[in-house]
């Protein structure tokens, strides 16, 4: 395990930066904000990163307090990485990081790597209230926990239990969403999203 670097300087940016400013920390940890995941699955979600680097990112993540690593009971009985409350605590850091950049979004380009899930930020970003929110895209079905407290704040497929509302839409609509081009109850006016279901989110979508 490598050393940890400082930029040593007494500054609250410059120590968190210490522990998340390296290349691929953030992004560790916005596959992480889903649940516990096996190294296979995080290596998959992260187009671009080599396999010795994310190794050591984690290793990195876990000796500074931000992740945990346990092995499942049979019959998994593999190894997962998730994220303790320190770690969950960059949330916010995240989202506010993801309002930030939305204006370099831009049309994506023919080299970008998508993921249906990487959605869910800026979905998560546009959405008011509590509740389980299913959404549906071509590039595939995740679901958000909008208010969570802890745990998971969004998953793959179809939500645990149900959901509060389900939402289905196209990719050029969600990619507007995340750019800020688009509100999501704007969207749901014009047609462009669909929403189903008659928890107290679903009816807030249809009557904004």
């Amino acid at each position: 395990m490598s050393p940890r670097r400082s930029y040593d300087q007494y500054c609250s940016a410059a120590r968190a930066l210490d522990l998340v400013g390296d290349r691929w920390t953030l992004l560790i940890v916005r596959e992480l904000l889903a649940g516990p995941r096996r190294y296979t699955d995080l290596h998959a979600d992260l187009p671009g990163v080599s396999t010795d680097v994310l190794a050591s990112r984690l290793k990195d993540m876990e000796r500074d307090g931000l992740t945990t690593r346990r092995r499942l009971p049979p019959p998994g009985a593999a190894y997962v990485y998730e994220l303790t409350a320190r770690g969950r605590e960059l949330l916010p850091v995240l989202q506010a990081l993801g309002s930030w950049g939305e204006a370099e979004l831009g049309e994506r380009r023919p080299t970008d790597a998508v993921r249906a899930h990487w959605f869910a930020l800026p979905l998560l970003r546009a959405l008011e209230g509590e509740g389980t929110v299913e959404v549906r895209l071509a590039e595939g079905e995740f679901h958000l926990r909008a208010g969570a407290e802890e745990g998971p704040v969004y998953g793959h497929g179809p939500a645990p239990g149900g959901a509060d509302a389900r939402l289905e839409l196209d990719a050029a609509t969600c990619e507007a969403v995340a750019r800020g081009e688009a509100g999501l109850p704007d969207a749901v006016r014009a047609g462009r999203v669909t929403v189903t279901g008659d928890g107290t989110l679903a009816k807030a979508l249809r009557e904004a």
